[in-house]
C-alpha cells in the first residue's frame, strides 16, 4: 500500500450511514460489534449516531412545536376529613385568688375562648 492509498477517504453513502445508525439503535446492540460488522471505525459509527439523534432532535422540534401549559389549571382539592388533632378541645385551667378553674371549649370557637381568657386575666 502506498501513501497516497492510506490518506485516502472512504465515502459512505447516507444510506450505508442510515443503516448503520439504524443497527446501533436495535436494543442490545453494540456500536463496536456493528462498526467491525460494517469495517468501519467504531468512533466514526458513534459520530454518525450522534449526528442522527441531533438531526431527530431539530426535526421533531421544527415539526412539532410544544404548545404552551395552560396559565391556569383547575383543582378539585375534597374538604379534609377531620383528625383527632382537631376534635380536641381546647382545654385550659386557671387558678386565681384561691380558686382553680378548668374549662374545655370546642375548637370551632378558640377566637371566643381567647376573648373569655382576655377578660378573665385582665
Amino acid at each position: 500500500m502506498s501513501a497516497s492509498d492510506k490518506s485516502r477517504r472512504r465515502r459512505h453513502s447516507a444510506a450505508f450511514k442510515a443503516e448503520a445508525v439504524a443497527a446501533c439503535r436495535v436494543a442490545g446492540a453494540s456500536v463496536a460489534a456493528v462498526a467491525l460488522e460494517r469495517q468501519v471505525n467504531a468512533n466514526l459509527l458513534r459520530r454518525w449516531v450522534k449526528e442522527a439523534t441531533r438531526r431527530t432532535a431539530v426535526t421533531v422540534s421544527v415539526v412539532a412545536p410544544q404548545v404552551p401549559a395552560p396559565a391556569f389549571v383547575p383543582v378539585a382539592i375534597a374538604a379534609p376529613k377531620p383528625t383527632r388533632q382537631a376534635e380536641r378541645p381546647i382545654r385550659v385551667q386557671v387558678r386565681k385568688r384561691g380558686v382553680r378553674i378548668a374549662i374545655e371549649w370546642p375548637v370551632t370557637a378558640a377566637d371566643c375562648c381567647a376573648a373569655w381568657l382576655r377578660e378573665l386575666l385582665s
